[in-house]
């Protein structure tokens, strides 16, 4: 099954107004000959409806780096999934590594999240992936299925068609580590044999897998050729409209 590409680039805790409007500018101006990619940005929350409209005519689709679980309520420093349709967002990701770790999400949390963004009209991207002990102990297929099934618990199969699963090995995160194109190409397989065995194999074959973990331009057209490799979550090198641009070419 032909499924179409994703390059996603999440900006985390970088960028004012002006910073992204420019970052668009550049890029609308050198994206020629680039058909057939969703391109998305996480930009922070601040930033989702100032630059809408500029976003919108560069084709790009903007998305919130997180959601409250909750659809309102007394959570001071939180955001609602209602919120960000308002702001102008499409997609959340929900259970970032950095979440995980930095801020203690769990998975149960995390599907609750996944679940409210569906309710709320937001496409998720689900991101899971081991730590670099659980892979040195041989636990990274232990440690993504349940974070894949918790994830997903009580979603109607026809709804997880929205849904985007991102693996993210953390050790590569932010360190200029990355999967061989075989170690990423091999945990997508099987991320994509789980869903098959849970729900069903038409909606393993059409999810779309992205991988996440330090890609950069020298890297990314081996890794995007992975027959299960739907497309990247890219960190630090999206925050240069030019080196985001050179991944993208990789397609």
């Amino acid at each position: 099954m032909s499924r179409k590409k994703i390059l996603a680039g999440n900006w985390k805790m970088y960028k004012s107004i002006n910073e992204a409007r420019n970052w668009i500018r550049v890029f609308q101006g050198s994206k020629k000959g680039v058909l057939h990619v969703d391109i998305l940005l996480f930009p922070a929350y601040t930033t989702i409806y100032p630059i809408g409209k500029e976003a919108s005519k560069a084709n790009i689709s903007l998305g919130a780096q997180n959601l409250h679980e909750a659809e309102e309520g007394a959570y001071t420093g939180e955001v609602s999934g209602k919120m960000l349709v308002e702001a102008g967002a499409d997609w959340v990701l929900i259970g970032h590594s950095e979440r995980r770790i930095l801020f203690g999400e769990h998975d149960e949390r995390i599907n609750l999240k996944v679940l409210r963004a569906l309710i709320s009209g937001l496409k998720p991207i689900l991101c899971v992936g081991e730590t670099l002990e659980e892979r040195e102990a041989n636990q990274q297929e232990d440690v993504v299925r349940r974070q894949l099934i918790e994830g997903l618990k009580d979603i109607h199969p026809d709804d997880l068609y929205q849904v985007v699963i991102a693996y993210e090995p953390v050790w590569a995160i932010g360190t200029g580590q990355t999967a061989t194109p075989q170690d990423a190409q091999e945990m997508h397989s099987f991320i994509r044999s789980i869903i098959g065995s849970q729900w069903k194999s038409r909606i393993a074959e059409s999810i779309r897998i992205l991988y996440g973990g330090s890609v950069k331009p020298d890297n990314a057209k081996e890794l995007f050729a992975c027959p299960d490799i739907d497309g990247g979550l890219v960190g630090g090198a999206s925050l240069k409209a030019e080196t985001f641009l050179s991944i993208l070419r990789a397609f």
